[in-house]
């Protein structure tokens, strides 16, 4: 009974581990969609914006399944 426990026990702490994670990950995310927009406003060139979305989708999407998952969240829907 107590290895049970402690499995469950284990389970959950690497549960709650892997949502930090996540929502690390996820605001890392949108930190690079940030800096991509705002790149792309000081930048001021004309039709530039898919490559500023496209870098900024990039980023995000190397941080991880969060960063994956803010830039989807986050970019414009064509």
């Amino acid at each position: 009974m107590k290895l049970l426990t402690g499995l469950v026990f284990c389970s959950l702490v690497l549960g709650v581990h892997s949502w930090f994670s996540f929502i690390g990950e996820a605001f890392g995310g949108a930190r690079d969609m940030w800096r991509a927009y705002t790149d792309m406003r000081e930048a001021n060139y004309i039709n530039a914006d898919k490559y500023f979305h496209a870098r900024g989708n990039y980023d995000a999407a190397q941080r991880g399944p969060g960063g994956a998952w803010a830039a989807k969240v986050i970019r414009e829907d064509d």
